[in-house]
């Protein structure tokens, strides 16, 4: 059941976006060469618990994932993109990093994720960055009112295929809002003009993800941490948005 979001609830999904959006401009800063990513963990917990926040990642107990997530954020490095464990990793010159982060407050939830690279970064993981960011500007921009899901994901794809990157459709977008995960599955190609009606008040989270040589992907033995079949890098970015009258509304943008 899809749940479409009063102008009053948005706003209360946008206090919790900020936060998120604070928290990982906070895990940015704090990721340089040398830093184990069980510090940047500690930082989030703590983050989370001053906030009086719940993470929707702790307990987390999908059938893809190997018993309860017992983390508040996931951190991904290199050629792994999403779920990612953290663990006793110390990051070096030109890691690519993706964090990616869900909490409620109130009540409400919102999601978001972030790629960067630590120190010095090569000119291919900038362009696969720059993709996913550029994926994502392109979905947000299809989320209007009497578009469809299609259009979302077409727009996303053609930004992928204009950079010459596969795509998987196995993990992608998803309804949020009184839980990290409702309703709707918003896969990263797809056609125009197809699948449910977009209207004002339903929330969602796009999440365009690229590796940057296979669309394959496959799960560590830590049960969780999905990283590319062919070692190839990967970068992912998202935002949580709120379809409304006046267009798309990002909801997880710093203060």
């Amino acid at each position: 059941m899809v749940e479409l979001k009063s102008p009053a609830e948005i706003e209360r999904m946008r206090v919790t976006g900020e936060f998120v959006a604070d928290v990982l401009a906070g895990v940015r800063d704090r990721a340089a060469v040398g830093v184990n990513l069980l510090e940047l963990e500690a930082y989030v917990r703590e983050r989370v618990r001053e906030r009086g926040a719940v993470s929707c990642y702790w307990d987390y107990s999908p059938s893809f994932g190997r018993g309860p997530f017992r983390n508040t954020v996931c951190l991904a490095v290199n050629d792994a993109v999403l779920h990612g464990l953290p663990h006793d990793y110390v990051l070096r010159d030109g890691d690519l990093l993706t964090a990616d982060l869900a909490v409620t407050i109130d009540g409400w939830s919102a999601d978001s994720a972030i790629s960067f690279v630590v120190g010095t970064a090569a000119p291919e993981d900038e362009r696969l960055i720059r993709a996913t960011e550029e994926a994502l500007v392109a979905g947000i921009a299809a989320a209007l009112p009497g578009n469809k899901i299609g259009d979302i994901s077409a727009a996303i794809a053609a930004v992928a295929h204009g950079y010459g990157y596969p795509i998987n459709t196995e993990f992608g977008g998803h309804g949020i809002g009184r839980t990290m995960h409702e309703d709707l599955h918003i896969p990263n190609d797809g056609r125009a003009g197809r699948g449910f009606r977009l209207r004002p008040g339903l929330t969602v989270a796009i999440e365009p993800w690229f590796a940057a040589g296979t669309d394959k992907v496959f799960t560590d033995p830590d049960g969780w941490t999905i990283r590319s079949a062919d070692g190839s890098r990967c970068a992912h970015s998202e935002h949580t948005i709120a379809v409304t009258e006046d267009g798309p509304r990002i909801l997880t943008l710093q203060p």
